[in-house]
């Protein structure tokens, strides 16, 4: 059995293994790289970039139906699913090979093949022992299911519905986060007729009531069905279709079931319990610097109790990176990770939601302005209803912003290094925001808490 050494191994090459790669040979340090499928892991391939493509294409399909309140002679022909999937494909492979340079580039070993942690410092790759001096567990997730739900022809996954060959006439989507209204919005675009099931009383449950009071008004309009704070019972399929039962007795009947309930850490059978590593329900426990409770070792993205972002993933590589160089670099709270959901509308959130700061601050001590985008110039020029929500502790800094209406996702930025920066409404306020933006919207409700509105009263 062959051995190699290297000061960092990192077990996955998704967004978490391979900035955690990037970073560490940035700071002198060797790396190897194992990953049993392709470099950039689930959000390069299966996940976030080719999911937006479909979102563009939807956009475009939505566009040109409406292009005549445009001034513009289009006609809507239908969608090619074939030429979608071809403009999805080349936008993922041209990624591919720009990460696949990169690492090259940067000298990272990568090692082909499914790694299994043998012991705190290796990992076996079929008969390599790969040796480190920190181990990054870095293994990532997969689309989960419900108990006694299974997964197979018609009931699908988000990887199934990525790959299919048709549009459908009728789906049924169990799940209402990120992922379902997500390919829900798309189907809608497409022409299919889609009802969401979510056991919880709203759809993007993880985001302010408010946000996501106005999200099941925008799906409502536009004719996306969903049955909300009921759960799904059981499904039947066959040759045609499927039909799904709820806890109440309801049927619904569809050609697919996308089951979006989520997604799972992807660690069973990878050595980690066998090792030592503190575990709970397939997730590896760290502390809040990452690193778990074998000295060494560390693990970043999915695996991870809480958000599963891919941002989240790629912060937590450059941290770990940094953290394995003595670097001691500042810890990032999940709360003050930005959420964007790619939808039609979109939905872009930081920070604490309102009912969560007046949890926290109590109910006297937080101030909320809620500013309207029907007053926002480029916003009006897009079509876009939403609005852009603070939230802050009074004579204090703005602890959450939340945000819903198309194009939105663009501006998370700068709510972000706002949250994150701990900045008081007075600090923003004197700062230009170009005309005419959707980033006046945040200009405006700054203005507003503090104390100087300019277009609104």
């Amino acid at each position: 059995m062959s051995e190699q050494n290297f000061d960092v191994v990192i077990l996955g090459a998704g967004s978490g293994g391979y900035a955690a790669a990037l970073r560490s040979t940035q700071l002198g340090l060797t790396v190897g790289l194992i990953e049993k499928n392709k470099l950039g892991g689930t959000c390069l391939h299966v996940g976030c970039t080719p999911t937006k493509a479909l979102l563009h294409s939807a956009e475009v399909a939505d566009v040109t139906r409406e292009s005549a309140k445009y001034g513009v002679s289009a006609d809507f022909h239908g969608i090619d699913i074939q030429a979608v999937t071809k403009y999805r494909e080349e936008v993922v492979t041209s990624k591919f090979r720009g990460l696949t340079g990169l690492i090259k580039q940067r000298g990272i070993t990568v090692i082909e093949g499914e790694g299994r942690l043998i012991s705190p410092t290796s990992v076996q790759v079929g008969d390599q022992v790969i040796t480190g001096k920190s181990i990054v567990l870095a293994s990532g997730s997969y689309s989960r299911s419900l108990p006694g739900l299974e997964i197979g022809g018609r009931v699908i996954t988000s990887e199934h519905a990525l790959e299919l060959d048709f549009v459908p006439k009728k789906v049924a989507v169990l799940g209402g986060g990120v992922i379902g209204v997500e390919f829900a919005s798309v189907w809608k675009s497409f022409g299919s007729d889609v009802t969401i099931i979510e056991a919880l009383p709203h759809l993007v449950p993880n985001e302010d009531e408010s946000v996501s009071k106005q999200f099941e008004r925008a799906f409502r309009k536009r004719g996306i069905e969903f049955i909300l704070g009921t759960r799904f019972q059981s499904v039947t399929q066959d040759d045609n279709g499927v039909v799904v039962t709820l806890e109440d007795g309801r049927t619904i009947e569809a050609e697919l079931l996308l089951v979006a309930v989520g997604r799972g850490p992807s660690t069973a059978g990878l050595g980690y319990e066998e090792v030592g590593i503190t575990m709970d329900r397939g997730f590896v426990l760290t502390n809040e610097r990452l690193a778990t409770n074998i000295p060494g070792v560390y693990a970043v993205g999915d695996i991870v109790p809480g958000l599963q972002l891919a941002h989240r993933g790629f912060q937590h590589g450059i941290f770990v990176a940094e953290e394995i160089a003595g670097l001691a670099p500042q810890v990032i709270d999940d709360i003050n990770i930005p959420k964007v959901t790619y939808s039609h509308p979109e939905v872009a959130s930081v920070g604490l939601s309102e009912a969560k700061a007046k949890e926290q601050y109590g109910d006297d001590k937080v101030t909320i302005y809620d500013y309207n985008l029907a007053g926002n110039g480029k916003s009006h020029i897009l079509g876009t209803a939403g609005s852009i929500k603070v939230v802050r502790v009074n004579e204090g800094p703005v602890v959450g912003i939340h945000m819903i209406g198309d194009r939105v996702g663009e501006l998370i930025g700068e709510a972000q290094l706002i949250v994150n920066w701990e900045a008081y409404p007075e600090d923003i306020a004197p700062l230009l925001h170009a005309h005419p933006t959707q980033d006046e919207a945040l200009g405006e409700a700054f203005l507003y808490l503090a104390g100087k509105p300019l277009h609104t009263v």
